[in-house]
C-alpha cells in the first residue's frame, strides 16, 4: 500500500508517554491515523510499551530519552516502516528531537525543536543553531520534489494570527523575528504549512498553558505544524484539529498540546 492510497498523517506532543497511554488509545481508536509523530516521549527506548501499541495495530520506530526528548513514529500495520535516521546531526547535545522514516513510500520527519527559554537566555542561540542544523540537514538528504512531510513542536509561532495576543507577545519567546525567520528558511527549501494553506483564516491553536485556565480562555498559540513538499501538498485533502482532545477524558489528564492529522 503506498502513498497514492489515502493517508491520514498526525502530530502530536504528548507531555510524557507513560503519563498519557490510555489518553492515546482513545485518541487512536477514535481518529485512526495511518502514521503519527509523537513528540516529547520522556521515555528510554528500553521503557517502550511497543506490545501495548501493537495491540492498537501499530508498529513504531523511536528516539528516546529519559525523563526529556524523545520522539517516535508509529505506523499501522499494514503499513511499511523503516527507520531512516534517529537524531539531528551535529545536535547531539540537544537531545533526542529528531526522527525520520520511510513510510509507504512517504519521507515522515518528527521533530521536537527546543524552544530557547527567553531571548537573553543561553538556550535562545541554541535553539537559533539547532534550527540552523535542520535546515541543513533537509537541504543536504531531501529534495522538493520528494514525498515528504517535516511535522512535530517547532516551539515557533509563524506569524501573527497564530498567536492569541500578537501585539503583546511579538518579539518575545517563540514570537521573535529570529525564530520566525526559521520558519520561512524551512519553507524556502519547498515545503508548505498545509493547514494555513488549507484554513488561512483559522488561527488552528494547538497548545494552550495548563496555568491560568488558559485553554478555556482560548489563549493558545499554533506551534504544531505539519509542513508538505507541493506534492504532498497537491494531494491534501484536509487538515483537522480538534479542541476536545485537549480535555480532561473521564479521569485521564490530557497533554498541553493536542493533535494535528491530515489526509492525503
Amino acid at each position: 500500500m503506498g502513498i497514492d492510497s489515502l493517508m491520514r498523517i498526525a502530530t502530536w506532543n504528548i507531555n510524557g508517554l507513560r503519563a498519557r497511554l490510555d489518553y492515546i488509545r482513545h485518541w487512536l481508536d477514535a481518529v485512526q491515523p495511518d502514521v503519527v509523530g509523537f513528540q516529547e516521549l520522556k521515555t528510554p527506548d528500553d521503557q517502550f510499551p511497543h506490545e501495548a501499541f501493537k495491540e492498537l495495530g501499530y508498529k513504531a520506530v523511536i528516539h528516546g530519552q529519559q525523563r526529556w526528548n524523545g520522539v517516535a513514529v508509529l505506523a499501522k500495520q499494514r503499513r511499511k516502516l523503516e527507520l531512516l535516521q534517529a537524531g539531528l546531526p551535529g545536535q547531539e547535545h540537544m537531545g533526542a528531537r529528531l526522527i525520520s522514516a520511510k513510510v509507504s513510500g512517504l519521507t515522515f520527519i518528527n521533530v521536537y525543536c527546543p524552544n530557547g527559554k527567553n531571548l537573553l537566555h543561553e538556550d535562545y542561540s541554541r535553539k537559533l543553531d539547532w534550527f540552523a542544523s535542520l535546515r541543513q540537514y533537509l537541504a543536504d538528504t531531501h529534495k522538493p520534489s520528494e514525498k515528504l512531510v517535516l511535522v512535530g513542536d517547532f516551539n515557533i509561532v509563524p506569524s501573527g494570527i497564530d498567536s492569541w495576543n500578537e501585539s503583546v507577545l511579538h518579539g518575545n519567546i517563540c514570537h521573535s523575528d529570529r525564530e520566525r525567520a526559521q520558519i520561512k528558511s524551512l519553507l524556502d527549501l519547498g515545503l508548505y504549512d498545509l493547514w494555513r494553506e488549507t484554513r488561512p483564516d483559522d488561527a488552528g491553536h494547538s497548545w494552550w498553558d495548563y496555568r491560568g485556565g488558559s485553554f478555556y480562555k482560548r489563549q493558545g498559540l499554533r506551534i504544531d505544524l505539519l509542513l508538505g513538499t507541493k506534492p504532498v501538498l497537491a494531494k491534501a485533502k484536509s487538515v483537522s484539529l480538534e479542541r476536545r482532545w485537549r480535555k480532561k477524558l473521564e479521569d485521564l489528564k490530557p497533554s498541553d498540546h493536542c493533535p494535528i492529522w491530515a489526509d492525503i
